[in-house]
């Protein structure tokens, strides 16, 4: 098992909107979300966001609200004594053919490329079928969490083999530190 944790965002560490997340103050950290990061950061996990982010295409936010987002979520989980070593998002719509939006693994080569790391044996940890899918597409172990798109995601039970199911993102930190 490698320690390197690849997180979605949206319904994995924050709450998810599907009029999307637009500015910092609609960032909203779910419960357990930035202690779990911070947990696993001082137990020496590498961890990493990869998070598509279509409203930019769709003109619903600008580059700089998701910087701020991702600022406040930076804040957030500094206070609580943690880090992320990377954060890649794809800016493209789904209908834009790039490599980077997930299914695709464009954003964990982007990290595996900053990072110099080789993702396999890592967890890719998703609220979507999508998110799992990426992951599983470089050898990570895929972990869909309840929150999110989760349960809907679950209810499908199509592409869930082999997928470990939790709760939320603090009931996995908890596992991982304890194994």
């Amino acid at each position: 098992m490698k320690k390197i944790l690849i997180l979605d965002r949206d319904g994995v560490i924050n709450q998810d909107s599907d009029a999307f997340v637009k500015s910092a103050a609609e960032w909203i950290p779910l419960p357990g979300s930035i202690e779990a990061i911070a947990k696993l950061y001082k137990a020496g996990w590498i961890l990493a966001v990869a998070t598509n982010q279509s409203g930019l295409a769709r003109g619903k936010f600008s580059p700089l609200d998701l910087d701020n987002q991702h600022t406040k979520m930076l804040n957030l989980i500094h206070q609580a004594g943690g880090d992320l070593h990377h954060i890649a998002w794809c800016p493209h719509g789904p209908d834009d053919g790039c490599n980077c939006r997930k299914p695709k693994a464009g954003l964990l080569d982007q990290i595996s490329q900053a990072l110099d790391l080789d993702l396999t044996g890592g967890f890719m940890v998703g609220d979507a079928l999508r998110d799992l899918q990426a992951g599983q597409a470089k050898g990570c172990q895929a972990v869909l969490v309840r929150t999110g798109k989760g349960m809907k995601t679950l209810a499908t039970d199509e592409g869930l083999e082999g997928v470990m199911i939790v709760d939320n993102l603090a009931e996995l930190a908890d596992y991982l530190l304890a194994i």
